[in-house]
């Protein structure tokens, strides 16, 4: 068994435990930095949702792996003038967090493919440093969204800031969860929480994440 498929058998039994009698999450591959080659044994595993940062990067790769039926997400920040390469390439976007951005999203994906699928960013911690909306911008941006032809509200995604204590991961991801249930109430059609990575997935997905980024 390869390197590779090993961290991906750990990985799915750490899902499986964390979720008990309930369907596990859908596990996002984050392959920022990791050659296609690698991509490509994942894929062979069975993985066929990948999490790219970084667009140049990701644009070789998404070229050199179209023979694969894959799902790519865009889960870095989102410059401006990169909106149309993520709008022409990406099925997901986890970063949303500002109005300019989801009009450009909206107006460069090519009418040829699937509404573009996107999560709003919520910074749970207000942490200067991170990208993000504010509790209280949440509603705002998610009806912005929803106007906007080729977009599809799919969300939340959240990266709290790091907690070593177990109760103190579960507090935080439940307290995300409830904005995610408060959305979901106005916008029914939202499916997707995006939350927890190798650090505190378990807390995530006893909270109720159904998307983890590993």
């Amino acid at each position: 068994m390869s390197r590779i498929s090993e961290k991906i058998e750990s990985v799915q039994t750490r899902l499986l435990k964390a979720a008990q009698q309930n369907p596990p999450p859908l596990l996002l591959a984050v392959s920022k930095t990791r050659p296609a080659s690698d991509i490509r044994e994942a894929a062979n595993c069975g993985l066929i949702h990948f999490g790219e940062n970084y667009v140049q990067e990701a644009l070789e790769k998404i070229s050199e792996l179209q023979d694969l039926q894959l799902i790519w997400h865009y889960i870095g920040s989102i410059q401006s003038n990169k909106t149309g390469a993520i709008a022409e390439n990406f099925d997901w976007v986890h970063t949303l967090d500002r109005a300019k951005i989801a009009h450009r999203l909206s107006g460069q994906r090519p009418e040829s493919l699937p509404d573009l699928n996107v999560l709003i960013q919520l910074n749970i911690d207000d942490e200067d440093s991170k990208a993000g909306v504010s509790v209280g911008a949440i509603e705002e941006l998610a009806e912005i969204v929803c106007d906007l032809p080729r977009l599809r509200l799919r969300g939340l995604m959240a990266i709290p800031r790091p907690r070593s204590d177990y109760d103190e991961q579960l507090d935080i991801c439940r307290r995300i969860k409830s904005h995610f249930d408060t959305l979901k109430q106005r916008h029914a059609e939202i499916d997707t929480l995006s939350l927890g990575m190798s650090a505190d997935l378990e807390a995530a997905v006893a909270a109720g994440s159904n998307l983890v980024r590993i």
